[in-house]
C-alpha cells in the first residue's frame, strides 16, 4: 500500500490549514458584521465564542483525520466500533465540500475578476462613481460568458496546484501565497488606518459601545457573534480533517488548533481594520452587506489618492483569501476518490475539473438565465440554496457528529479521542472539558442550527417554515441514524 502523504514541514501545515479556514467570510462577512452590530463590542462576543464554539470542535476534526489517516470518505469507516453506522456522514461530508465549490469557485472568480479590471484601471477616472460601479458589478453578473471564464480560470489553477501533490503543490503554493496574503493585509490596514477621518472608524472598531449593542438587540448581536465564530473555521465537514491526516505525530493537537484560530482570527481583525476605516474616511456606512466589496469599496478606492494601486491590491488578497480555501477544499475533494477507490492523483483532479466545473454552472447561471428560480422564497437564487445547504446544514451538523463520534462511547470515544489529540508535544486537552464537550456544547450546536431555520423561514410565512422545517428534521434523522444506528455485522 502506497504510503500516506505527508506535510514538509509544521509551518506548511499551520498555513495550509488556516488558508482553509481564511475565506471569504473573513473579508467579506466579518467587517460588515462588525459595522451591523457595534464594531468592538461585536468583536468581543465573537472572540468568546470562538474560544468555546469552534476551537474544540477543530480540535475532534483533526484528531479523526490523524488518528485515521483518511480523508472524511474514510475516515469514520475506520475508526467507527464495529456494526455502527458513522461512516454514512462521510457521504454527506463529502457532498458538502462539492457543494461549497459549486458557488465558491464563482465567487473566487469573481476576485480575480475585479483584481484584474481594477488593476487595468476601470473604475478609477472621470465619470466614475458608485451608480457606475454597480451597473458594472449587475453587468458581470448579468453575463453568463464571462462569469464561466473566471469559474474555469480558478478550478484549473487550483486543481493544477493540487495535481502537484501535497508537499510540492498544496504546501508550497499555499504557504507562498499565505505568506502574501499576510503582508498585502497588513499592508492595506496601515494605509486604511492612515486616510484622514478614519480615526472615528479605528475608534468605532476598537472600542466597545455596549450602548450601539443594545439598539441592535443583545440577543441578535450574541447570535449573529456566536454564527459568525462557528462558521469562519470550516469545521463540519472534514476539510481539516484531511490536513490532520497528512501531519505526523510530534505535535498535541490543541496546540496547532490554537496557531490556526489566532492566524484565521488575526486576517479577520485584520480585514475589518482595512474597510472600517476607510469607509468612515470618506463618509459611507459599514454595515452595508454583501455589496460592501463589489459597490462600496471600489467606489471608496476610486476616490482615495492612489486608490487603483490600493485596490488592485486589495483584491488581490481577496483572490488569495478564495484561492487558499478552493485549494484546500480540491484536495480534500482529491483524496475522496484516492481514499474510496485507489486511484492515481492525476486521474482523480482530470475526472473533477470536469466534474466541478459543470456542478458550477447552474449557480453562474442562476444569476441570468436561471434567475426566476427561487428555493428559498422570493428574492433568492440558486446560491443562495447552495449556500444554505452547507452553511445552515452540513457545516453545523457535521460539527455535532465529530464531536458525538469523539465524546460517547458508541463513538471512537474520549480517551481514544484524547490520546490522539495530546499526542506530541504541546497544550493538551484536559479531561475537565469532557462534560461540556459530550453534553454542552452539542446542544449550542443544535439551538445554532434550529436557530437558522428560524430566522431564515419564520418571517416568509407558515408554508416554507413547514417546508424547511420538514428539510431540517430529515437531516436531524439523519444526523440520529449515522450515529446512534447499527448495521448488522457479517
Amino acid at each position: 500500500m502506497k504510503e500516506r502523504e505527508k506535510f514538509g514541514s509544521r509551518l506548511g501545515f499551520i498555513l495550509v490549514s488556516a488558508g482553509c479556514a481564511v475565506g471569504l467570510g473573513n473579508v467579506w462577512k466579518f467587517p460588515y458584521m462588525c459595522g451591523k452590530y457595534g464594531g468592538a463590542a461585536f468583536i468581543l462576543i465573537y472572540l468568546l465564542f470562538l474560544v468555546i464554539l469552534g476551537f474544540p470542535i477543530m480540535v475532534c476534526e483533526f484528531s479523526v483525520g490523524r488518528g485515521s489517516k483518511k480523508s472524511i470518505a474514510s475516515s469514520f469507516r475506520d475508526l467507527e466500533p464495529e456494526g455502527r453506522r458513522w461512516h454514512g456522514f462521510g457521504y454527506l461530508g463529502m457532498a458538502g465540500n462539492y457543494l461549497l465549490m459549486m458557488f465558491y469557485t464563482m465567487v473566487a472568480g469573481w476576485m480575480l475578476y475585479y483584481c484584474y479590471r481594477t488593476a487595468m484601471g476601470q473604475f478609477s477616472g472621470a465619470g466614475i462613481n458608485k451608480e457606475v460601479i454597480a451597473e458594472e458589478f449587475n453587468n458581470m453578473l448579468a453575463s453568463p460568458g464571462t462569469m464561466t471564464f473566471w469559474m474555469i480560470l480558478v478550478v484549473l489553477l487550483a486543481f493544477g496546484i493540487c495535481s502537484l501533490g501535497v508537499q510540492k503543490g498544496v504546501e508550497k503554493i499555499t504557504k507562498v501565497m499565505m505568506i502574501c496574503l499576510l503582508a498585502l493585509i497588513v499592508i492595506l490596514a496601515v494605509n486604511s488606518v492612515m486616510l484622514d477621518g478614519a480615526k472615528e472608524g479605528i475608534l468605532f472598531y476598537l472600542v466597545p459601545d455596549f450602548e450601539a449593542m443594545k439598539e441592535n438587540g443583545i440577543g441578535n448581536v450574541i447570535f449573529a457573534a456566536m454564527s459568525q465564530a462557528f462558521f469562519t473555521l470550516s469545521i463540519g465537514m472534514g476539510s481539516m480533517a484531511i490536513f490532520g491526516s497528512y501531519l505526523g505525530k510530534d505535535r498535541s493537537l490543541p496546540g496547532e488548533t490554537l496557531n490556526i484560530t489566532i492566524l484565521d482570527t488575526f486576517v479577520a481583525l485584520m480585514a475589518g481594520l482595512i474597510v472600517i476605516p476607510a469607509c468612515f474616511a470618506f463618509g459611507i456606512e459599514p454595515d452595508a452587506g454583501p455589496p460592501l466589496i463589489f459597490i462600496t469599496l471600489p467606489n471608496v478606492f476610486h476616490q482615495m489618492p492612489g486608490g487603483q494601486i490600493w485596490g488592485s491590491l486589495f483584491f488581490l488578497f481577496l483572490s488569495f483569501a478564495a484561492l487558499s480555501t478552493v485549494i484546500a477544499v480540491f484536495e480534500n475533494i482529491t483524496s475522496f476518490a484516492i481514499d474510496l477507490w485507489g486511484w492515481s492523483r492525476r486521474k482523480t483532479v482530470l475526472v473533477n475539473i470536469v466534474a466541478v466545473i459543470l456542478l458550477s454552472l447552474p449557480c453562474v447561471l442562476g444569476f441570468n438565465i436561471l434567475a426566476g428560480f427561487q428555493p428559498l422564497g422570493a428574492g433568492t437564487g440558486i446560491m443562495d440554496l447552495e449556500d444554505f445547504l452547507v452553511s445552515n446544514n452540513i457545516l453545523p451538523l457535521g460539527s455535532l457528529v465529530y464531536l458525538m463520534f469523539c465524546t460517547h462511547k458508541y463513538g471512537w470515544g474520549w480517551d481514544n479521542f484524547v490520546k490522539e489529540a495530546n499526542t506530541g508535544k504541546g497544550i493538551k486537552v484536559s479531561s475537565k472539558l469532557r462534560f461540556y464537550m459530550t453534553y454542552i456544547l452539542p446542544f449550542i450546536v443544535v439551538i445554532i442550527y434550529l436557530k437558522g431555520y428560524y430566522d431564515l423561514f419564520v418571517p416568509q410565512g407558515m408554508t416554507m417554515t413547514i417546508i424547511w422545517g420538514f428539510v431540517a428534521a430529515c437531516f436531524l434523522g439523519l444526523v440520529a441514524f449515522f450515529s446512534f444506528g447499527k448495521r448488522k455485522v457479517k
